[in-house]
Formats: structure tokens, C-alpha cells, sequence
């Protein structure tokens, strides 16, 4: 009897793909404050354009398609607004909305998304950016469509250190700043979706660390770290890259909130290189590592080749609903109150983001946070659209070794709020006091995506 060879593949999926961006860069002048603290208001200049690119996945032979658009943009403050962007992707592609996810990249630099903010400076500006971003959400994921071709997806796994936990204690405060103390998940996850041929057709970079390097006294649109990592990847694999957002909701970097582009550029530059690192340790696209036989040298040493192998075509997805408890919420006049010895615009800013979060669930009498879970083969995507702590990522990795779980928070809507450990609550982090959700929320969510994945391994 032959023995079996030892084998290695990296997660991989084998289907068809189709890629395409579209810039949505907004004009200078739209309002962008995105912080409490400050005096900026609006935007005065551009440091990086700010993009968005969709990526098609079906069958080998183009049927059934799914897209994932990404795009360089904060949060959503409204369901209205998101819906307005998503809906005419989904009105223009006659996709079911279990089928589309549309992710943001999360950064602080970016304009304000809410049509609701006309009368505040430079709010004028953004009904028609909403306009246009829809327009041009719609050209991409119907290019993407149009694109699709044979292709081949595979994932590694590497580190990078420039994800760190933001949840100090200082002199008996809970702050949202670098904590030293405690190690972080800096966990990198680097797609690479080639052709038939083996030629690059995109790749995807899934990593969780807020981008908030530029803070408060910026005044350029920017895509913070993520833009420059682009700029590093894409003129070595020549094709675009998409920066997927991971369960960020305590991780940053060590050193943000500052002015000083070339900072996010740094930040960006690095973690692009680790990408490109962990890129360079694929096979060739279609091969496993096979052990081949045994060479006697000084030692009996085993040689591995790659050798041509199919990799999982199958396909699966999962739409819930997780049912989340609210806390008792104190009036805003309360709010109010409690805030009076803080500067004026800083109240300002936490009152009317108290208010709008009031309206972040679609029914606030039952509020449901949705969740979505694909399955590529061996790579599992796992979105949501709230701000879940790295719990979510981490527990799926543990349970799922096998796979390559892909954890996308700030994806579609509504649901716009943190999703913290119960610890966090416990110490009154800004994250605990700041959301809707009674503690156990993130727990019930990781449940739900245990759950869901379990079904779609069947």
C-alpha cells in the first residue's frame, strides 16, 4: 500500500472573479468633522484620493455572483443614507441583498455620509457626494460584473505590528489611547484572486486597526493608512487592492491622532510591505505542496514540490438576524447635563451623535443586528455592521484553524454601534458607555457566526 504524500495548500477557493474601482474622492470643502475636539469643520485639501473598488466572485462559469465593494469612507450616521448607495447597487445589478456587502474602510479623514448634516458647514455639499458616490458604487460593481473570469483565490496568513489595544488606564480613567501592557491581535490576512493563467487579478488585505493616525487638526480628505498601503502594494502586483476593515473596535495605532500625513504614510507603508511579504509565501496559484520523496544527504531530507492541485469550488451563504438588548438609555437632556463641563463643540458633537445612534437600529423597539457569512472553499467572510471588538476575529480563528476567516465590520447597515467584551463594560470603556447594546451583545454575535459557519461547513 502507498502511503498518502503529505500535503500543504494555503485556504483557497476556485471559481470566477471580476475587479473594478472607481474614485470617490470628495470635493474640497465638504464637511468632514469627524471628531468631538477641534475646529475643523471642512475639508481644505487632499492628501491621498479616496477609492472604492468592488470585486465580483461567482462560479467558474460567472453564475451566481456575489460583490464585495469597498470604499474609503468613515460610517454611516443614517439607515437612509446607506440605503441609498447599497439600494441603487442592488436596484442597478438586480442582486438579492444577501449578495451584496458594502464595507468601509472606517477612516477618520473622510467626508461626512450624512445627508442630515445640510445645515451644519459644508454639510451643503454632501447630498450630492451621496449622489455621486451611488453613481459611482453602481459603475464599479457593474464593471466588476462584467469582468468576471476564471479564477483562483488563495489566503496567507501573516503578522504586523502596527495594530496596538486603545483601552489605557490612566490615574483610575479609562482612556481611548495605546495600552502597553496588553498584547494585541495584529493578525494579517493577504488574498491574492489570479486568473487561469496565473496572472494577479486583485488582491485583499483584511487587517484591524482603527485609521486614526490623522486626528483632529487635519483638514485633508484621506484615506489614512490604508491609502498608502495601497500605494506600496498595487505597483508590485499591478493590479488594485482591497483594504477590508477588521474587528477593530479596541485596536489603533500606537501613535495617531495628529495632523502629519506623512505619519498615516509611514503607518501605511509599513503594513503594505507585510503584505507584500506574506504574498511572496503563496504557490503558485492551482498547486499544493506535495512531499515528493526523500533525498539522503548528510541528513534524510524530505523534498516538497508543487505539484497541480483543484482547489474547494464550494460555495454557501448565511443571513441572520441576532437579537441585541438595548441599555436604558438616559434622555439627551440628561446627556446634556452630564457633559456641561466639557468644551461647548466637543458637546456639541457627543450630543448629536447620542441622538442619531437612538435611530440606529431599524426597529428600536427589537432591535436585530444583521450578520452575513459566505464561504469560498476554504475562506469564510464574516461581516457585520457594527464595531466589534477583536474578540469576534480571534474566537473564529480558534475555532475554525482550517479556514481563513475573513471578519469585516462597518458592513451594510443599520447597526452602527461598538460591540464590546463584557470586561470592557465592566471597565467603562468609552466603547461600553457610547453604545446602544447591553453587554453579552459581541457574545451573542460570536455565537451567530460559530453557527453560521458550522452550516455552511455542513
Amino acid at each position: 500500500m502507498t502511503a498518502t504524500r503529505p500535503t500543504w495548500q494555503p485556504p483557497a477557493w476556485s471559481g470566477a472573479a471580476g475587479v473594478a474601482r472607481q474614485d470617490v474622492t470628495a470635493p474640497v470643502g465638504i464637511r468632514m468633522r469627524n471628531w468631538g475636539y477641534g475646529d475643523r469643520d471642512v475639508a481644505r485639501t487632499v492628501h491621498r484620493p479616496l477609492t472604492l473598488t468592488a470585486l465580483a466572485l461567482a462560479d467558474a462559469d460567472g453564475a451566481d455572483p456575489s460583490l464585495l465593494l469597498t470604499a474609503d469612507l468613515g460610517w454611516w450616521r443614517s439607515t437612509a443614507d446607506e440605503t441609498r448607495v447599497r439600494g441603487a447597487v442592488l436596484a442597478a445589478t438586480g442582486l438579492s441583498a444577501d449578495r451584496v456587502l458594502l464595507h468601509l474602510t472606517h477612516t477618520h479623514a473622510g467626508p461626512s455620509i450624512c445627508a442630515d448634516d445640510h445645515d451644519l458647514p459644508g454639510g451643503e455639499l454632501v447630498d450630492a457626494y451621496l449622489d455621486r458616490l451611488a453613481a459611482r458604487a453602481v459603475a464599479a460593481a457593474t464593471t466588476a460584473l462584467a469582468d468576471l473570469r476564471p479564477a483562483t483565490m488563495q489566503w496567507a496568513t501573516a503578522h504586523h505590528g502596527l495594530a496596538a489595544v486603545r483601552d489605557l488606564t490612566l490615574d483610575g480613567r479609562a482612556l481611548l489611547a495605546f495600552d502597553p501592557a496588553v498584547p494585541a491581535d495584529d493578525t494579517l490576512l493577504v488574498g491574492l484572486v489570479s486568473d487561469q493563467d496565473g496572472a494577479p487579478v486583485a488582491t485583499l488585505v483584511n487587517y484591524a486597526c482603527h485609521p486614526t493616525t490623522l486626528g483632529w487638526d487635519n483638514d485633508a480628505l484621506s484615506p489614512d493608512y490604508p491609502g498608502a498601503m495601497r500605494a506600496v502594494v498595487e505597483p508590485a502586483t499591478g493590479v488594485p487592492c482591497l483594504f477590508l476593515q477588521g474587528a477593530s473596535g479596541d485596536l489603533g495605532p500606537r501613535e495617531q491622532y495628529g495632523a502629519d500625513t506623512d505619519l498615516a504614510d509611514r503607518h501605511g507603508a509599513g503594513l503594505g510591505h507585510a503584505v507584500l511579504g506574506a504574498l511572496a509565501t503563496l504557490p503558485a496559484p492551482g498547486t499544493a505542496l506535495v512531499c515528493t520523496g526523500v533525498v539522503e544527504s548528510g541528513a534524510p531530507l524530505g523534498v516538497w514540490e508543487p505539484v497541480p492541485t483543484p482547489s474547494a469550488s464550494a460555495r454557501g451563504s448565511v443571513a441572520t438576524q441576532v437579537p441585541v438588548e438595548l441599555k436604558a438609555l438616559a434622555p439627551i437632556d440628561e446627556l446634556e447635563r452630564q457633559w456641561a463641563h466639557i468644551d461647548p463643540r466637543s458637546r456639541a458633537e457627543r450630543l448629536r451623535r447620542a441622538e442619531r445612534l437612538r435611530r440606529t437600529y431599524a426597529d428600536m423597539s427589537a432591535p436585530v443586528h444583521p450578520l452575513w457569512v459566505w464561504r469560498f472553499g476554504d475562506v469564510v467572510v464574516v461581516a457585520h455592521p457594527g464595531e466589534a471588538y477583536s474578540a469576534l476575529q480571534t474566537t473564529l480563528r480558534a475555532r475554525f484553524p482550517q479556514l481563513a476567516v475573513v471578519v469585516l465590520n462597518l458592513t451594510n447597515g443599520p447597526g452602527w454601534v461598538y460591540l464590546p467584551t463584557r470586561q470592557s463594560y465592566d471597565q467603562e470603556r468609552y466603547q461600553s458607555w457610547q453604545t446602544l447594546v447591553q453587554a453579552g451583545s459581541l457574545e451573542r454575535l460570536v455565537d451567530a457566526a460559530q453557527a453560521a459557519v458550522a452550516e455552511l461547513l455542513g
